[in-house]
């Protein structure tokens, strides 16, 4: 959430850079309630004054002997009025609070200029396309072939986009999330966590899925008002909820596996074929809770590492930062990496890394302590990855001329030393 303090002294640039970022929340309408607010306020803290006199009168007044049942009334009716006005601060305060929540964070500095996804940067690109010089299969239909995926009877049982595993791709799916998190525990010092995988709606509302991306959620009973997580980020990230994280603590480095769960309610006409675009995945969450002079060093820090697992893997990769206009909610500087399926003649993304700022941290009210000050921590998050689209990778970067798909060297030893699913 965006400080109202700053959109109040710089209204303009305000303007500008939220339009840059497809809102449609008015600044003005936000800077109108703010005036009416503190407008009220100022009243309130005159008639409070009203009424400290009046109480002082009527102290005196009984000390004195007198009457004091004329001065005991006005108390009365100011009372009443502050309470009436009282009431009213809190209807602004609601509503004001309810944009303030629908506007999204301001574009770092360093992000690209651009309206759309064509205007993104490619910053750096690894490894080389595969000649493949065989008819190559795309994944689905080499995953069926190999019997390691099972699309069918997972729309059976839970509809399209909620895949089953089988087999040796059940192992694979499992060593792969397996050497992740061993990777990011012992090799690039995160801390592990296992999270809940349903949240409160203020959970949700503290790192920017809510309100704006409820559609997009799988909510539970109303009465019990909880979302299955679409990422781990949500239950990570709010652990420190309402809480000062120690200066000597930061940055502060977690990481966790989740099934996530999304409706994709804006993905009609996109290619959802096989494991391209879900329901429900799998994936490790990188999140940190950074310095706020300091977490951009721990941005490119953290790009770096899932490049890492990427290199390692032998996929083909390629590193992008978003411009403005496709730039996520939250996000102040995001970078997309994106691995290249030579079959699919596509990149897909497979982890977006982004620094929030503050942005995250002033919702859920997490802070640090500096110089004896409290100031809200940055946060940041990346996936670490997801393994879906690792998966397709693997698929048309590893598949052989005789139908069998060779396994990565750095996952052997996590299947039991099997070389290759034929």
């Amino acid at each position: 959430m965006l400080d109202i303090r700053k959109i109040r002294e710089n209204p303009e640039f305000y303007r500008v850079e939220t339009k840059k970022k497809n809102s449609s929340v008015s600044i003005d309408e936000v800077l109108e309630l703010d005036d009416k607010r503190r407008e009220l306020i100022a009243e309130t803290e005159k008639l409070k004054a009203q009424r400290n006199a009046a109480s002082k009168k009527i102290g005196e007044l009984k000390k004195a002997g007198q009457n004091a049942d004329s001065a005991v009334e006005e108390m009365r009716v100011v009372g009443d009025k502050i309470s009436e006005l009282d009431g009213k601060i809190r209807l602004i305060d609601d509503e004001q609070t309810d944009k303030l929540l629908q506007i999204p964070n301001i574009a770092h500095s360093t992000t690209p200029e651009g309206s759309s996804s064509e205007d993104n940067v490619i910053v750096r690109t690894w490894g080389s396309e595969r000649n493949l010089d065989f008819a190559a299969l795309d994944h689905k239909a080499l995953g069926e072939k190999l019997g390691i995926f099972d699309f069918e009877r997972g729309a059976k049982i839970s509809g399209s986009g909620f895949p089953v595993y089988r087999g040796l791709g059940a192992r694979l799916e499992r060593a792969l999330l397996q050497w992740f998190l061993d990777c990011h525990r012992e090799r690039f010092g995160f801390e592990e966590v296992i999270p809940p995988y349903l949240v409160t709606r203020k959970s949700m509302t503290g790192t920017g899925q809510l309100p704006k991306f409820e559609e997009d959620m799988y909510a539970c009973d109303k009465n019990d008002d909880l979302f299955l997580i679409p990422t781990a980020e949500v239950p990570v990230t709010n652990l420190y909820a309402d809480e000062i994280i120690p200066e000597s603590n930061l940055p502060l480095k977690l990481c966790a596996y989740s099934a996530c769960f999304r409706r994709e309610a804006g993905s009609y006409g996109k290619d959802t074929r096989g494991l391209l675009r879900l329901h429900q995945f799998n994936k490790v969450e990188m999140v940190y809770f950074a310095h706020p002079e300091k977490s951009y060093e721990s941005h490119e820090e953290l790009v770096g590492f899932a490049e890492k697992l990427l290199q390692e893997l032998g996929l083909q990769h390629r590193v992008i930062a978003l411009c403005k206009g496709d730039l996520g909610f939250g996000a102040a500087k995001c970078y997309d990496l994106e691995v290249f399926a030579p079959v699919e003649k596509k990149w897909l993304e497979v982890s977006s890394v982004s620094n929030y700022e503050d942005y995250q941290a002033r919702r859920a009210n997490i802070r640090t302590k500096i110089n004896g000050k409290n100031t809200f921590v940055h946060t940041l998050n990346g996936s670490g990855l997801a393994t879906p689209r690792v998966m397709v990778a693997l698929c048309d970067q590893y598949q052989q001329a005789d139908g069998s798909l060779i396994i990565p060297e750095v996952l052997r030893g996590y299947m039991g030393g099997i070389e290759r699913v034929k």
